[in-house]
């Protein structure tokens, strides 16, 4: 199985780590052969066995060509349930300088918002070049992708916070009721 990636040439180097250490990293956890072609910013994905072990570093290799460091990529690869979703901005700005005041309302001041959802929700974000990216579990990211959404149609930071606080009460709320679950079956 072979599979490509398309990364900003400035992600390269970030894909690539100190002493190829990152690339290694990847091609170990997932046995499969990364070409890296700094020229074009092609990445071509060589699987050599599991090919969903492949799918996953073609995720790894995404989620560090949109912004993310490599160990926190990484992360992709050691739980199972854990996605990377990716937002393009680029259909909500019609301009450069919308596309700025965007951005700059999703990370906040002194990145103040962005902290703010990665904490209560407890996912990862990126904002780079027209995407903002989430690491998270499904949940996780439908709830970010909805906060976005409110930020980019112009709804109040503050009731965009009391969202993100209502949601990061109700899944402290839905993991408590699945341990009591658990604990009433044995």
């Amino acid at each position: 199985m072979v599979q490509f990636v398309k990364v900003p040439k400035e992600r390269i180097a970030v894909i690539i780590g100190p002493n190829g250490s990152a690339k290694k990293k990847i091609e170990e956890l997932a046995k499969i052969n990364l070409d890296i072609n700094s020229e074009d910013g092609r990445v071509e994905v060589k699987a050599e066995e599991d090919p969903v072990l492949a799918l996953r570093a073609v995720e790894v290799v995404k989620a560090i060509a949109r912004g993310f460091s490599p160990e926190k990529a990484l992360e992709l690869f050691y739980e199972d349930f854990l996605i990377l979703d990716i937002i393009d901005l680029s259909e909500a700005a019609a301009t450069p300088k919308e596309l700025a005041r965007l951005k700059g309302r999703i990370i906040g001041r002194d990145g103040k918002t962005r902290e703010i959802a990665e904490r209560l929700i407890n996912v990862k974000i990126s904002v780079y070049g027209k995407t903002v990216s989430v690491i998270g579990f499904p949940e996780q990211t439908t709830i970010i992708r909805t906060a976005i959404d409110m930020l980019i149609n112009g709804v109040n930071h503050g009731t965009v916070y009391s969202f993100l606080e209502k949601k990061h009460d109700d899944l402290i709320r839905s993991q408590l009721d699945s341990i009591e679950f658990n604990e009433s079956e044995e």
